[in-house]
């Protein structure tokens, strides 16, 4: 059961180990584009093209006719990666139960965006982990975990891919040992404590992609590649008379002290594109002016000579 392109690898991987993939779970073809085109899901392409012939599209997980679909595929087990929720009479299905391959390590970053938020917050790492679903999301059972370092300027995009096929391997290494009952399930309660927080990773919206100039640089780097490539960390420009938006997606940090109000541009017009904040600079490398393409700051700038009159809005 999974949807987008970081689902696709698990699959394949499962294909491919010798497992019978008796029939794929996926969302409904959706409008897409410019042109509004009935596009499949990344899971749906590759699964067609794997020569796998069930493929169910519920629009309704709770719908008795799917449930009927569903189990008269009669699988031993179950594996989601980056589907929806399930309720209990889908997840409970299975005689071997319903496992998920989540983005973090758990019981840290549950939730929707595991790899955004694990970058924004600065973490130094994070991983992936395998897990039986119950009730409350994300907080399972755990089987196996693997772990992953996050370099200071890795980008969501990057750590996407990365993650993607480090939790196609520790798939592959959960499913084998559930087949050979050679697995021991640890309750996530037994990996923290009452005096222990646990980080969340909630859905993001677009608010909590805007920019705040007053704030220390690296936070301000670390929400830049969290969101990059996508949604995007956002802001404004505005010479008072007129106010553009544009995305940011690469950065780099320079700590240093100066005497620069917070949003005020540092450019020379041709080559570099610097914003002041309390402990030094912002250069943007990458960005989007809104109606545009993604581009170079350098060819930002070739069209956009009168930065130097613009500031950013705090």
């Amino acid at each position: 059961m999974g949807t987008p392109e970081f689902a696709v690898e698990s699959l394949k991987v499962l294909i491919e180990s010798g497992h019978v993939v008796v029939g794929v779970v996926t969302a409904p073809d959706k409008p897409a584009g410019r042109g509004n085109k009935i596009v499949p899901s990344a899971v749906k392409t590759f699964t067609q093209k794997a020569g796998i012939t069930c493929i169910l599209q519920p629009e309704n997980l709770k719908s008795p006719d799917f449930h009927n679909e569903l189990r008269s595929l009669n699988a031993d087990i179950q594996v989601v990666v980056a589907f929806r929720m399930l309720p209990e009479i889908v997840w409970s299905m299975p005689p071997k139960g319903t496992i998920n391959l989540h983005a973090s390590l758990l019981p840290d970053y549950r939730g929707a965006a595991p790899i955004n938020w694990a970058i924004i917050n600065g973490e130094a790492t994070t991983g992936v982990t395998t897990f039986f679903i119950e009730k409350e999301i994300d907080t399972g059972n755990i089987i196996f975990s693997d772990q992953v370092a996050i370099g200071p300027d890795t980008s969501a995009g990057e750590l996407h891919d990365i993650l993607m096929y480090k939790g196609a391997a520790l798939l592959k290494k959960t499913i084998d040992a559930i087949a050979d009952n050679n697995y021991k399930a640890i309750p996530q309660g037994y990996l923290t404590t009452a005096e222990k927080f646990i980080k969340q990773a909630p859905k993001i919206f677009k608010e909590d992609c805007k920019i705040n100039w007053n704030n220390e640089g690296m936070k301000i780097h670390d929400l830049i590649r969290g969101l990059s490539p996508y949604p995007a960390a956002w802001t404004e420009l505005t010479n008072n008379s007129d106010t553009v938006s544009l995305k940011i997606f690469e950065s780099k940090f320079s700590p240093s002290k100066h005497h620069n109000k917070c949003g005020e541009t540092v450019t020379d017009s041709k080559s570099y594109l610097r914003i002041a904040v309390p402990d030094g600079f912002i250069e943007i490398l990458n960005l989007q002016l809104s109606g545009k393409r993604r581009m170079p700051v350098v060819e930002f700038l070739r069209g956009f000579q009168e930065i130097s009159h613009y500031r950013f809005i705090i």
